[in-house]
C-alpha cells in the first residue's frame, strides 16, 4: 500500500510541475518600432475595380511586405499611404511591388501628393462630399469632415 501511495504522490507531484511549466509559457507579440528612416508617401493606383477585391487585396499585400510599417487604401480615392522603413524598402520598389500584384496586368501605381479622404462610410452618407475632388465640402458641417476642410 506504501507504494501505491508512494508512486500516486510522485504522479500527481510530477503533472503539477508539468502543468505549472506549461503555464508559464507566454508568447510574445512582435512589434514594429519606427526608426528615424521612416517615411510616408502616398500613391494613386489605377485598375482597382472593387473594394474588397482590389483595394483590401492591395493593401493586405502592402502590410506583409519587409519594410513597410503600414498600409491603407481608399478605394474611393484610388489612393494607398504607406508608412515604410527606407532602409528596408524605397518608393520605386514599391511601385513596382504594386505594379507587380496579380501579375502585373491589373494595377499601375504612381507617386501622388494628393491624400486620401478617409471619412467612415456613416459618414460619407450623412455628410456633402464634392463628388468631383471625392473630398468633403466646406460647408460639410460632420466632425469627421473638419480637419479635412482648406
Amino acid at each position: 500500500m506504501n507504494a501505491k501511495k508512494l508512486i500516486f504522490t510522485l504522479l500527481v507531484a510530477c503533472c503539477t510541475l508539468t502543468s505549472c511549466n506549461s503555464e508559464k509559457k507566454t508568447t510574445t507579440k512582435t512589434t514594429t518600432t519606427l526608426t528615424a528612416d521612416a517615411q510616408n508617401i502616398s500613391l494613386a493606383i489605377s485598375g482597382m475595380t472593387c473594394e474588397i477585391g482590389c483595394a483590401k487585396t492591395i493593401e493586405s499585400k502592402l502590410s506583409k511586405k519587409e519594410g513597410v510599417l503600414d498600409a491603407k487604401v481608399i478605394f474611393s480615392d484610388s489612393i494607398a499611404t504607406i508608412k515604410f522603413d527606407a532602409t528596408k524598402t524605397s518608393k520605386t520598389d514599391l511601385i513596382a511591388f504594386i505594379d507587380g500584384i496579380a501579375g502585373g496586368d491589373l494595377y499601375k501605381a504612381s507617386e501622388t501628393s494628393k491624400k486620401a479622404h478617409s471619412c467612415s462610410d456613416a459618414c460619407k452618407q450623412k455628410c456633402e462630399m464634392n463628388k468631383e475632388k471625392k473630398e468633403c465640402k466646406k460647408e460639410c458641417k460632420m466632425e469627421c469632415c473638419k480637419d479635412k476642410k482648406e
